[in-house]
């Protein structure tokens, strides 16, 4: 398909919005970008989860950019996620390239994981503040090589659910951030989550096209879209009511989470109206 054609509007509409959230929260890539690909325009869940993890990586690059002339990324923190995550997703695409990508098998366990990572995303979301109340003061007594530790493993965590289901690095990385070093401000936790996923949906994106599940003519559109809303979302991260936007987007991946999961088990086939939907070789 040449690539002037395969530029529509809506998915790049969808881009811009998915990338513009991502700027201003952290959250909100696979989280809403792989539902949108899956319910909306009936692509196969592992060639979604391909697909969004290379846009992802493109996106959350030009993020970091931002991020970083802001000086709002910590890399020491980064570092020690990339660390654990790198690895993990390495070991995780592995393990996928012995299962059939496009068979039901691996189409449920996609879609499975897909909506509970949603609906804890969501969860995250709302209770955040309330976790870091409970949990922060004990995890800020831990010794800085405790917490080294600790954020290695929640890059390795994050590596296999990112790899799976596109979902997680988000919410459930900004919210472990916060409780393990709780003295940054949100900007810097919100940037160094961001820097981190780009070499994890990297790895990983380059993974999925190794094993098949790209599809390629996706990928202008929502660029297109997407790297300009998370340029402008990451220059007014500072100017915007965090609380607020992070309480509308739970609201909203609890909605998709329960459409995907009522689709996905009462009729898996509304969900993979493009079985044969794979990225061309």
């Amino acid at each position: 398909m040449d690539a002037i054609q395969s530029v529509q509007p809506l998915y790049s509409l969808s881009g811009f919005g998915v990338g513009l959230l991502v700027g201003l929260t952290g959250v909100g890539g696979g989280s809403l970008m792989t539902p949108i690909l899956i319910l909306l325009f009936g692509i196969h869940p592992a060639s979604a989860v391909g697909t969004d993890l290379l846009y992802a990586a493109a996106t959350k690059t030009a993020g970091s950019l931002v991020h970083g002339y802001n000086r709002t990324v910590d890399w020491r923190v980064v570092r020690r996620l990339a660390s654990g995550s790198v690895p993990a997703t390495a070991l995780t695409i592995l393990a996928l390239s012995f299962v059939n990508l496009n068979g039901a098998l691996a189409r449920d366990l996609i879609a499975g994981l897909l909506t509970i990572a949603l609906f804890f995303t969501a969860l995250t979301l709302v209770f955040r503040d309330r976790i870091v109340r409970l949990y922060g003061p004990r995890i800020g007594r831990m010794s800085e090589r405790r917490v080294a530790g600790l954020t290695v493993a929640v890059g390795a965590v994050l590596g296999v659910l990112v790899s799976i289901s596109s979902v997680g690095a988000g919410a459930i990385g900004v919210t472990a951030l916060i409780l393990l070093y709780p003295q940054l401000p949100i900007a810097r936790i919100v940037g160094s989550d961001i820097a981190h996923a780009v070499p994890l949906t990297l790895v990983a994106g380059l993974g999925h096209w190794w094993l098949g599940s790209i599809n390629l003519s996706l990928l202008i559109p929502l660029l297109l879209g997407s790297v300009p809303g998370i340029v402008l979302g990451s220059y007014v991260v500072t100017r915007v009511p965090e609380t607020a936007l992070r309480l509308l987007l739970a609201g909203t991946l609890a909605i998709v989470a329960t459409k995907l999961a009522f689709d996905t088990y009462s009729s898996p086939s509304a969900v993979v109206t493009a079985t044969t939907n794979r990225a061309p070789d």
